[in-house]
């Protein structure tokens, strides 16, 4: 069975849930979370997208980001993910703030979400679900924002437009 999203208005009141492709095809407003990873020494952790990925494959974004699933917070469904995708459990994060946005992911696919956006700090081992995540690897700001303008391409649409509002807003 596909995996459904939570449509919701913009005030995140739920509307109902739609298969997430269906969603993703239609650029319908639903949840999302988005979350950002940081060493000891105040690297941001990225993730590269698995080759398999139906959009935006083999391209960095930031270390999780997804869907809550219906009667699951925000928060849950983040620390869900972190173990799903990345093998971190139990992990402390902090909320940060929430937006909207809607992005052109390519492939006629829209991510047109209201993201809770989380912070923790992690020095631990990975252990990636190669489904997902193909390598993960801290960077510094500086040098992100400088690849980044280098290599677009090489980013998500989501995590360029996530990555402007984190630094706009903390």
């Amino acid at each position: 069975m596909e995996e459904q999203v939570v449509l919701i208005s913009e005030n995140d009141e739920v509307l109902g849930l739609m298969d997430k492709m269906q969603a993703h095809e239609n650029g319908i407003l639903h949840r999302a979370f988005s979350v950002f990873l940081f060493n000891d020494q105040g690297e941001v952790l990225l993730q590269k997208r698995a080759a398999e990925k139906y959009h935006s494959p083999n391209q960095w974004t930031n270390a999780v980001c997804s869907h809550p699933r219906v009667n699951e917070t925000y928060l849950e469904a983040a620390q869900r993910r972190l173990k799903e995708e990345l093998g971190i459990e139990g992990m402390e994060l902090t909320p940060r703030f929430h937006f909207i946005y809607k992005a052109d992911v390519g492939g006629n696919l829209w991510e047109h979400e209201l993201d809770h956006v989380f912070t923790g700090t992690y020095n631990g081992d990975f252990t990636l679900n190669a489904e997902e995540v193909s390598e993960v690897r801290f960077i510094t700001m500086e040098a992100l924002d400088q690849e980044m303008h280098s290599n677009p391409e090489n980013f998500t649409e989501w995590f360029k437009i996530i990555l402007g509002e984190y630094k706009d807003r903390l």
